[in-house]
């Protein structure tokens, strides 16, 4: 599964990251906050939610706002 991550400019196209350097990142640190782009789905981010409470880890996630519009926001995962 391929997750877009969160734009660092306003203009640029978001990068994507994939589910295994994900649980990497998680295995080498222990705990990972990541930032997505308002461009992944709701699914992807519930699919991604479900993998790791499956493996026993506690997952929060919430939208953040960063301007007035209601289309500025991106998605918060904290790994734990």
């Amino acid at each position: 599964m391929e997750i877009k991550l969160a734009r660092t400019e306003i203009n640029a196209k978001p990068k994507t990251i994939s589910l295994e350097k994900i649980e990497e990142a998680v295995d080498k640190e222990g705990q990972k906050i990541f930032y997505f782009d308002k461009d992944n789905t709701h699914k992807q981010l519930i699919a991604l939610v479900e993998h790791f409470e499956e493996k026993g880890l506690s997952v929060y996630h919430r939208s953040v706002k960063y301007g007035l519009d209601d289309n500025d926001y991106m998605y918060e995962v904290h790994i734990l």
